[in-house]
């Protein structure tokens, strides 16, 4: 799910922001590779999830329980170092998270069992909170006046583009690679260790200075000019990450009870049904105005739940799929509308305390009704669950309307297009 990093630019500030302009534009594009790739690795699991049950016998709640220990342990990382870049600098950071992250993924690929797999998922979740904050802080570093909006554009796409990605290969290995459960998280590592090496190789664009222990200590603040909007979207936010999670994590399984038959890469694939269609519409709508686009994303929620039900009743694989693809409108929709409605009215200095409290709803969102559904799933089954959690969304989304219609009411700040 997209990751937007709490600092502004500082380019102004540091020689390391005024290198030339290839190292620049090289620069640049590995830091959004390295969006690309964590989120990548993020979702590389989901195909799996199905192998793992029927190998090692887990049950649905360990399944979102594995996926939710990533999420919840992001959020901490998020939380406490989000803001480390701004001090140490943005490379040594980015260097030591991406390493960490390279052991998470040989760890992943040599788990023998539910508990390696949590291991793994806890320390990538510590590395890729760390490292998203790091690089997604060097692209607006490297804000260019000319290409305004580039940086903000490449935070909001990249996360979900790369998510999109690591669920295709992921799919395309289990399906055509031997050893699916290893080859995906090699490959992986080594792309991590690689960019880490290639980060050393970068200028640094952040003044380091003092103060990293104090930024380590977690905080949640949002200033009263944000807070009113965060309140007006916070329910449309917590409905579309929800759906996120539960296709994530319980999206394989629901595939496999609608079409027992099913190859197994088809399971693997409504995940990347979902964050494709999120990707799209986070660039369709990069100039629409911000209300308008999370009003019509908790719009979207409800015929996606309808047609996930449908899935279940008759509808078969081409609703599930239908479903998941307007989820990914919904998800797109909200995150890009009620990042720039919070965002708009902030000075530079709120921008990092608002962002760590969106992502820490967003997580909360996606990991802790993930865990519920898998719970539910294991007492009263799948289909229960699913019929359970698409009325959960339902309602959540009409009071997010509810909410959105009610703050139109009032003055309102206005929202800019060109906000990280």
């Amino acid at each position: 799910m997209s990751t937007v990093t709490p600092r502004a630019p500082a380019q102004s500030s540091h020689p390391g922001a005024r290198t030339q302009p290839a190292h620049r534009a090289a620069s640049f594009v590995l830091d959004a590779s390295i969006l690309a790739a964590l989120l990548a690795a993020s979702s590389a699991p989901t195909p799996l999830y199905p192998h793992y049950q029927d190998a090692w016998d887990l049950s649905a709640l360990t399944i979102t329980v594995v996926f939710s220990a990533y999420s919840l342990t992001l959020l901490l990382a998020l939380l406490t170092t989000g803001a480390l870049s701004d001090h140490l600098g943005r490379r040594p950071v980015l260097v030591s998270a991406l390493l960490l992250e390279a052991a998470s993924m040989v760890l992943l690929a040599s788990a023998d069992g539910a508990g390696a797999l949590i291991t793994a998922r806890i320390l990538q979740g510590a590395a890729t909170g760390a490292a998203t904050s790091a690089a997604g802080a060097a692209l607006l570093d490297l804000h260019d006046p000319l290409r305004p909006g580039r940086s903000a554009l490449t935070n909001s796409i990249a996360p979900v583009a790369g998510m999109a990605a690591g669920v295709l290969a992921s799919t395309l290995l289990v399906r055509f690679a031997p050893a699916p459960t290893v080859t995906v998280y090699v490959l992986l590592a080594v792309l991590f260790a690689a960019q880490a090496i290639a980060v050393t190789f970068t200028a640094e664009t952040a003044r380091p200075h003092a103060g990293a222990l104090r930024s380590l200590l977690p905080h949640l603040a949002v200033p009263p000019s944000a807070s009113s909007a965060l309140l007006a979207v916070g329910t449309a936010v917590v409905a579309v990450w929800a759906l996120g999670g539960f296709y994530s994590s319980l999206g394989p399984a629901l595939v496999h009870l609608v079409a027992p038959d099913a190859p197994q890469a088809v399971g693997g694939m409504v995940f990347f049904v979902l964050t494709a269609a999120a990707t799209l519409t986070v660039w369709t709508l990069r100039r629409t105005a911000p209300r308008a686009a999370a009003t019509g994303g908790s719009l979207a929620v409800v015929p996606s739940a309808a047609l996930s039900l449908l899935g279940l009743h008759g509808g078969g694989l081409p609703a599930v799929y239908g479903g998941a693809a307007l989820a990914g409108v919904a998800f797109g929709a909200v995150s890009q509308g009620a990042l720039r409605m919070t965002l708009a009215p902030l000075d530079e200095q709120d921008r990092a305390a608002t962002l760590a409290a969106y992502y820490a709803l967003s997580y909360l969102s996606m990991s802790l009704p993930a865990i519920a559904a898998g719970a539910a799933t294991q007492h009263y089954g799948l289909r229960t669950a699913a019929h359970a959690y698409a009325i959960a969304a339902v309602l959540l989304a009409a009071a997010a309307l509810a909410a959105l219609a009610v703050s139109r009411r009032r003055p309102a700040h206005s929202a800019h297009n060109d906000l990280p």
